[in-house]
């Protein structure tokens, strides 16, 4: 037990660690090609820190662990919405833009609409079985693919981000690219491997397990990053930071795992998926409650209770 969680605890800085390397080493590139804070955020912040959800879900699928895989994401999804963006809500109130208010929150509700349907298309429509086929991964792939064309080509003149900002040389970008993905590979295993080991030796499911450990582990670049982004008083990178992980964590993510290994949801509830479509159109409200167009601190009291309030409904039904 002793090794296991020590190895949880390297796997888990590596993830960390490396996803950080990753994210400067991209955000350095990206920069070169004049794209807007909002974008960097969603695109390339976005993508870097989701890598850690990717690799584990990627491990898990290759393993015929579904439960790790889609348990990760959806747990990874409500974490950085619900406590994530709530906490970095509390800490500075961020501003919604009109651009943020048409496109970009409806397109992560009918993302997460989407997964939920093709999760469920037994429930709901009668039709296969509750899971993601190869088809259906490759239908999310296809939309990731569209997706990212449309953000890395959708900015205006006006919107292009400063100079500001950390400036490194490409060649050391690079370095710092394929650093930070080795990290990932190497730590998310370990993290996978122990996490199992530790979840089975407790007599824990590999739902719960996926939905708390394994998706807050995994989540850490995010929140370390939108703190940050708070501090700084870079309201729209945290919030493009946010969006872009959970698109990409349906998308590409499972979307990706399901190719490797179609996906059972049979280890989730309809209450886990409940919840996911609640934080996303929770983000969704804050542009009506409170300060229209502004997550407020209230707002982020109200999402971080959200999630306290899930955790403790899934600790009190273990």
């Amino acid at each position: 037990m002793l090794l296991d969680i020590l190895l949880l605890l390297a796997g888990l800085c590596l993830v960390v660690f490396g996803a950080d390397y990753l994210v400067d080493g991209a955000s350095a590139i990206a920069r070169r090609f004049g794209l807007s804070e909002f974008v960097i955020g969603l695109t390339i912040v976005g993508m870097g820190t989701s890598a850690p959800e990717m690799v584990v879900s990627f491990i898990g699928a290759a393993s015929g662990n579904a439960d790790i895989s889609v348990g990760n994401v959806v747990g990874s999804n409500i974490f950085n919405t619900l406590f994530i963006l709530g906490v970095t809500g509390i800490l500075l109130p961020m501003a919604i833009t009109p651009e943020n208010r048409k496109k970009d929150i409806p397109m992560n509700i009918a993302i997460t609409a989407l997964f939920i349907l093709l999760g469920f298309k037994h429930t709901i429509f009668g039709i296969g079985t509750n899971g993601l086929t190869r088809v259906d991964g490759g239908f999310l792939l296809l939309i990731f693919i569209l997706y990212m064309w449309q953000s890395f080509t959708s900015g205006t003149p006006e919107e292009k981000a400063d100079e500001g900002g950390k400036t490194l040389r490409p060649g050391w970008a690079l370095l710092m690219i394929a650093g930070g993905l080795a990290a990932l590979v190497f730590g998310g295993n370990l993290f996978v491997d122990s996490a199992t080991g530790i979840a089975h030796r407790l007599g824990v499911s590999d739902k719960f397990i996926a939905i708390t450990i394994l998706a807050g582990g995994t989540s850490m670049p995010e929140l370390a990053t939108c703190v940050a982004a708070a501090v700084k008083k870079k309201g729209q990178l945290a919030l493009g930071n946010i969006i872009g992980s959970n698109i990409f964590n349906v998308l590409l993510v499972l979307g990706g795992s399901a190719l490797i290994h179609p996906l059972s949801f049979a280890g989730i509830s309809y209450v886990d998926m409940g919840v996911l479509l609640v934080s996303a159109l929770a983000l969704w409200t804050s542009c009506l409650a409170g300060k229209k167009n502004m997550l407020d601190r209230l707002d982020g009291a109200f999402l971080v209770l959200i999630w306290a309030a899930y955790m403790t409904c899934l600790i009190v039904n273990l």
